[in-house]
Parts: structure tokens; sequence; C-alpha cells
């Protein structure tokens, strides 16, 4: 779903730090170390509250929110990129963006529904776990659904097969491999193993009967 009007605000603070002790330092007082930046916009280092920036990030990084900075001047921003490592927060990028102008962003895929063909002994092998897409940043949606339900065994789901909402583009290459249903290895080999002792039974019973 798309975020419609609805915009979530963070409060930035001017950091000077740059070393890895005083960025450890930083984390440790609860702070995750930023950068904001734009087309029009230097990259502006800041720091953010890591409880905040989790309860946000937990919506997407599509989600676009007010990051309030010095002298409380509101920028328009999404969660561009983040890095994080055993449950500890070490970096963000905020990209400021225009509410008039389209963006191309990454957006998680929810896979939904239980796959029909693995209930007769196939296997989900999931190949990307995110669409490109191009919107209006209001329009930009949080995740992007996709129904595996009805796949069976031999089916396979490509980007160009996902309904995005309106106003949405896909950029990602229609033709791109998204999910199929397979037979595991270990049951193939044994199908296979099946058939050469089937072959092998019929030509000594072949044999035999020349005999």
């Amino acid at each position: 779903m798309a975020n419609g009007n609805k915009s979530n605000q963070l409060t930035a603070e001017p950091r000077t730090e740059t070393k890895g002790s005083e960025l450890r330092k930083l984390r440790l007082n609860g702070r995750i170390p930023a950068v904001v930046y734009g087309s029009d916009m230097e990259g502006t280092p800041v720091s953010v509250d890591a409880k905040e920036f989790k309860k946000l990030i937990r919506t997407g990084r599509t989600e676009m929110l007010d990051l309030v900075l010095e002298g409380g001047r509101k920028v328009p921003v999404l969660i561009k990129d983040y890095q994080e490592r055993d449950g500890k927060w070490l970096h963000a990028d905020f990209l400021k963006v225009s509410k008039n102008k389209p963006i191309r962003v990454r957006v998680a895929i929810d896979y939904q529904g239980t796959a029909a063909g693995t209930k007769t002994g196939g296997m989900l092998q999931v190949q990307a776990i995110e669409l490109e897409i191009e919107a209006l940043p209001d329009d930009l949606p949080s995740v992007i659904e996709a129904d595996i339900s009805g796949m069976e065994v031999g089916d396979k789901l490509t980007a160009g097969d996902i309904k995005l909402p309106d106003k949405v583009e896909l950029i990602s290459s229609a033709e791109e491999l998204l999910a199929s249903i397979v037979i595991p290895r270990g049951v193939e080999a044994e199908g296979e193993t099946a058939e050469k002792a089937e072959d092998v039974s019929a030509g000594d019973a072949a044999a035999e009967d020349e005999s």
C-alpha cells in the first residue's frame, strides 16, 4: 500500500564525528550516524535516535518521512540505505526527494499464500526478494505483494506477472525470474534411479524371453 499523504517525522542532529572511535561512542549513546543528500543538497552528516529509526524502518524503506534538521527545517526524505550488524544499527542514508518528481527504488516482495505445488512434493525456490520500480514518492508502496498460492510444480513467476499498484511503473526486466516451484534434487535423483531400475528390469525380462 502507498503511504498516501501521511508523513512521519524523525529529528536529526548535526554530526561532526567521523573517526571510528567517535562513531562507536555515538552509537553507544543510542544514536545512528547518518547522511542526508539529494540532487540539490550536498551530503550532510547527521545522527538520529536509534529507537525512533527502528520504529520507522519497520514500515519499509519506501515510506516517505520528514527529516527535521537543525533550526526546525523539514526535509522530505526516503530511507535510501542502512547498515545493521548483529542487531545494531551502524549507519543510515537519507535521500531528499521532491513530491512532484518520480523516483526509482527497490521495494521488497511479499510472497503471500502457500503454493499448491508444495503440497504435492514441490519446493518453492525464491530467486528475488526485491523489485525495482518508479513512482512519485506519495505513490510508492512499502512492499510489493505477490500471490503464489496458485503455483504448481514447474510454474515460474516473473516480474511481469506481478500486478503493481496504480501509478507505479516496473523498472526491473519483465522477464526477471522471481520464484518457481521445483522438485527437490533428492526426489529427482530417486526418480531417475527408479526409472533406470525399471529399464534394467525390462531389459532383463526381454533377455529371458529371447533365451
